[in-house]
């Protein structure tokens, strides 16, 4: 499918469910949400922001947050594989990001598998730092390397 256009990032609504399973089918089996989970994180404590263009989504982030916490938590972040590398999880982190701020939030965590290099990087050039790694984190035993980023700071006064 070709895109044509700028990405509009907005808020996720329940009419987003179709769009967003359809992102996740481009993953791996064990690192997809199914429809019930997306159902369950477009309500509740959460922020949902999705991308789309022309009318087709083609990103998703979804924060959680915890009453009383000042740490959000970037709880998934997809973009379909025909708008990787053209700076759209930057921009769905940033907006997600200005609006765990705006929620009183200092900072943002979030976890990645260790094995997963691009997101990793993607993150460090974003702001966050290793803080943790977790050992069997995912069901398939995996290790997750937690990060954390304080929010307000630039790239480069986090580093």
């Amino acid at each position: 499918m070709t895109l044509i256009g700028e990405p509009i990032i907005r808020l996720a609504t329940r009419d987003d469910l179709a769009g967003l399973v359809r992102i996740e089918e481009a993953f791996p089996e064990e690192d997809r949400f199914p429809r019930r989970s997306w159902r369950r994180l477009l309500g509740g404590n959460t922020i949902a922001h999705v991308a789309e263009v022309n009318g087709t989504l083609v990103g998703a982030a979804v924060l959680l947050l915890r009453d009383g916490s000042a740490i959000a938590r970037l709880y998934t972040l997809s973009v379909s594989p025909d708008m990787r590398g053209k700076g759209l999880a930057r921009k769905l982190m940033a907006v997600g990001e200005a609006a765990a701020k705006d929620k009183g939030c200092e900072r943002m965590r979030l976890e990645a598998r260790e094995s997963n290099h691009n997101a990793i990087l993607l993150y460090e050039r974003s702001g966050y730092r290793v803080i943790a790694r977790v050992a069997g984190y995912y069901p398939n035993g995996e290790t997750a390397v937690r990060m954390e980023k304080p929010l307000g700071m630039s790239v480069s006064e986090s580093r």
